[in-house]
């Protein structure tokens, strides 16, 4: 075989992992590398869930589409992700009831058909755990309220199955709360919407403010005796998007204990796609200069993920802050095309100068902590029912 030839054939074995794993190494950033591999990485946010339905597609299997499977997850170091049990807000009753429970049949079977790999996880201590076995710690969280029904008999139900977030809307309002999404019916949060949360509360079950209108935020942090969590949302003072968090919707989060955590969703990273230097474009063979006489597609740099990052450190403080990638849900910014890129973020952070506790505690130990305190919240409300 000729060097050239020998040459070809090395360069067709690059998979975009591995060529990753070079990158990360070739400017001396080998600390990088081992500072992501070796601490707890955890996505707050995926929308695998919906592909499980489908009985030809093969979890275990490296994909060419989508943006997790199981050997792709392993190439970029995650080590727990939240399962997204979704469907949209316009399916309710007791239809929202029953597909929700479908979706979380469908995890179960997913965490059972690969064991030796995967673990379903309720609590900070068994994502710890999983990460001493070397297994994915695989945890649920509902993404939309109206899958409760109005009942906090069924809400009670989803947490002993596991759930352990609630979004209290997703893009239409419920019955008892407002979306940023919609019209505002009822001034942020009803009686009974404050009941749920202060039932999740009691659960030990997370109340999840992304996709919420700004005074349902304002009433769940005037109601909730425990951290909150925002499990995919940014920063609306880089990106003036509704679903994004202002910096006083960021700082009381942050100020309760809470941690919101980065999307990667482009349109929420840059709301008009179009951010100077932060963009790429976008070219098929020849590009815009082939002739075709359309305007070049711009999309939104991965760099932005670590832009917003920075900014909510500095509104909040670094150990409210986290990541909630939205993979598999909506379309990724350019350079984070799948899960295999996170040691970039990694990469990034300790360039920005991040120590490396700080980096560790935004990929993931940030989040843990929040679990711990979220538990310790439902001890001390159960407690406290207790001795009445």
């Amino acid at each position: 075989m000729t060097k050239w030839n020998l040459w070809l054939v090395l360069i067709g074995m690059l998979s975009v992992s591995s060529w990753l794993a070079l990158e990360v190494g070739s400017d001396g950033s080998r600390k990088a590398r081992q500072v992501h591999f070796s601490s707890l990485v955890l996505d707050t946010h995926i929308d695998t869930t919906l592909k499980l339905k489908d009985q030809s597609w093969d979890f275990s299997q490296e994909h060419t589409t989508g943006h997790v499977d199981l050997p792709r997850l392993k190439k970029g170091g995650l080590d727990g992700a939240f399962f997204s049990i979704y469907m949209p807000g316009t399916v309710t009753g007791p239809q929202a009831v029953n597909d929700s429970l479908e979706r979380i049949a469908s995890v179960y079977r997913l965490v059972e058909l690969h064991k030796e790999s995967l673990v379903l996880c309720t609590s900070a201590s068994e994502v710890r755990r999983a990460g001493h076995m070397g297994k994915v710690a695989v945890l649920l969280g509902m993404e939309g309220g109206h899958m409760i029904n109005n009942s906090l008999h069924i809400l009670r139900m989803y947490a002993q199955l596991g759930i352990r977030y609630l979004t209290l809307t997703h893009s239409v309002n419920t019955g008892w709360a407002d979306s940023s999404n919609d019209s505002p019916v009822h001034g942020g949060l009803t009686e009974f919407g404050q009941r749920v949360v202060e039932e999740l509360n009691r659960l030990g079950v997370l109340v999840d403010v992304s996709h919420v209108s700004d005074d349902t935020f304002w009433d769940a942090v005037e109601v909730s005796e425990a951290p909150m969590i925002a499990s995919h949302s940014s920063c609306r003072a880089l990106s003036n998007h509704r679903r994004n968090m202002s910096d006083e919707m960021i700082k009381a989060l942050g100020s309760r204990g809470g941690v919101i955590q980065i999307t990667f969703v482009d349109q929420f990273l840059a709301t008009d796609h179009q951010s100077n230097a932060e963009t790429l474009r976008k070219q098929g063979s020849g590009g815009n200069d082939a002739g075709t006489g359309q305007d070049p597609v711009l999309l939104v740099d991965w760099e932005k993920i670590v832009d917003h990052i920075d900014h909510a450190v500095q509104v909040a403080g670094v150990e409210h802050v986290g990541l909630g990638s939205d993979f598999d849900g909506a379309d990724m910014p350019s350079g984070m095309e799948d899960v295999t890129f996170l040691p970039k973020i990694t990469k990034a952070l300790l360039e920005r100068g991040y120590e490396e506790s700080q980096v560790r505690g935004i990929l993931g130990e940030n989040t843990l902590s929040l679990l711990q305190k979220v538990e310790s919240v439902s001890q001390m409300i159960r407690v406290r029912e207790e001795s009445k």
